[in-house]
């Protein structure tokens, strides 16, 4: 996730973690279990391991 120079607190947190996807918003943005915040494409990094 982009990190914002390391102040974002939230995306230091989450860095190296798995989670399961809930849904795919109209904008595009990954939204997973648990969290309460989304993955934006082309800006936060993440890595698809599995189905």
């Amino acid at each position: 996730m982009d990190t914002a120079g390391g102040m974002d607190w939230q995306a230091r947190q989450l860095k190296g973690k798995i989670f399961t996807v809930r849904y795919v918003d109209s904008s595009g943005q990954i939204h997973w279990e648990g969290t309460g915040i989304a993955l934006i494409p082309g800006v936060d990094q993440y890595e698809v391991i599995g189905e």
